[in-house]
């Protein structure tokens, strides 16, 4: 019985090893092609150097497309924040109804497929007459993470006691005093957390920009186009710079939120 478990053991980490050298594997080979040459499709091993890197700050198209895809990430994740704030709040304040229609809403851009969210808000738009610009990706990015922040919110909400709102209206503490007072400081690390899942997920947003993105492209839409030309040793670079700083993201973001499942364990 030992043996056969230990041969399911050994099945189990070989079949593991090789999930995790598919998904992690290719960025991996990236991070490892931007630190040598390229002749042509074939990588030159004696070529190591970091002047791919410093390459980067020569290119005012990519900088540019960072640019607007970290301009578009933090407006959208600031504005989705103080929405999905609100909106907790007032619904977890007074036992509101239609809580879940307003969840509905709130959560099916998230669910639906990326195509049918870009495609409805460049409907909308038109019907409008706004024009595509980085304000059109903004709102359609805030539609979409609205919904991990709020819910971030409103399982940190749900675990505040009513006796401490109560406490403070005792005190003749207005709604406002008890918000910013009571509520917020519980609230930080909900928000933190949210917010950086929010950024990332932003951050990497392709498909809804693609509908609604106008002659200022974010950064995956310039790698994507680049993809019929191939990617130069600095790209290479970059895509390495954004992939690392994105797992330094996703790591921050698990952090906070494993500390606020624990605080709201200790309650």
């Amino acid at each position: 019985m030992i043996t056969k478990e230990r041969a399911t053991i050994a099945i189990l980490w070989v079949f593991a090893s090789l999930v995790f050298a598919m998904l992690y594997g290719p960025a991996i080979l990236v991070m490892v092609f931007s630190f040598f040459d390229h002749h042509g499709s074939l990588i030159d091993p004696s070529t190591f150097t970091v002047s791919h890197y410093a390459g980067l700050l020569s290119d005012d198209a990519i900088l540019s497309a960072l640019s607007n895809t970290v301009e578009v990430a933090v407006v959208s994740v600031v504005i989705a924040t103080v929405l999905a704030v609100g909106i907790a709040y007032y619904m977890r304040l007074g036992k509101r109804r239609g809580r879940g229609y307003v969840e509905f809403v709130i959560f099916l851009p998230f669910v639906l497929p990326a195509i049918i969210t870009g495609i409805s808000l460049l409907t909308v738009f038109r019907q409008l007459g706004v024009d595509r610009s980085l304000f059109t990706v903004a709102v359609g990015h805030i539609v979409i993470v609205v919904g991990i922040i709020y819910r971030m919110v409103m399982v940190r909400l749900d675990a505040l006691e009513n006796s401490q709102l109560e406490a403070s209206a005792d005190l003749g503490a207005t709604h406002f005093q008890t918000f910013r007072l009571v509520v917020v400081p519980q609230l930080i690390s909900a928000m933190v957390t949210g917010a950086l899942l929010a950024f990332t997920i932003s951050f990497d947003e392709t498909l809804v920009t693609f509908f609604l993105v106008g002659d200022e492209p974010t950064l995956p839409l310039r790698l994507w186009a680049m993809m019929r030309v191939g990617f130069s040793p600095e790209i290479n670079a970059l895509v390495t710079v954004v992939l690392l700083g994105t797992m330094l993201l996703a790591a921050s973001g698990a952090l906070m939120m494993r500390k606020s499942i624990a605080g709201k364990g200790a309650l």
